[in-house]
């Protein structure tokens, strides 16, 4: 799988399973948290910590290269720089507090829709950044 395969699943996922922004990476009604769904597409199944366990939810995700990379994109994509934690940026804090917290200015977090376009527009700029020709100067 590639990077803008993991996305786009990611936003499949978050489309036909919703989008949740409470207490833990998971409801047990079904919506997954924007890392949660990166997770899950990438890795393939959804650990019971996601809905009970926090800590144990960020120490699984941290160890997928693959989830990491697609949070990482998606945290690339937003507005905002993520803040440091012990020493490094928190992209999964990012990625999940956008999703779940109203911009400056605005009453509402972003809308699932929201959330999903911007999932899919860190997908083409993937692709569009992967498969422009090389740039060739004049001589």
């Amino acid at each position: 799988m590639s990077l803008f395969n993991d996305l786009h699943g990611t936003a499949y996922l978050l489309h036909h399973g919703g989008l949740h922004t409470g207490t833990q990476f998971a409801s047990p009604q079904g919506p997954l948290d924007v890392c949660a769904a990166a997770y899950a597409i990438t890795e393939g199944n959804l650990p019971d910590a996601f809905y009970e366990d926090e800590v144990t939810s960020i120490e699984l995700i941290e160890a997928s290269e693959r989830a990491m990379a697609a949070i990482r994109a998606i945290s690339h994509a937003l507005d905002t720089a993520p803040c440091a934690t012990d020493g490094g940026p928190d992209y999964i804090e990012h990625v999940s507090n956008w999703a779940a917290t109203p911009p400056i200015g605005a009453t509402q977090p972003p809308t699932t829709s929201e959330v999903i376009g911007r999932i899919l527009r860190a997908a083409d700029s993937i692709a569009r950044d992967h498969t422009l020709p090389p740039h060739h100067h004049a001589a």
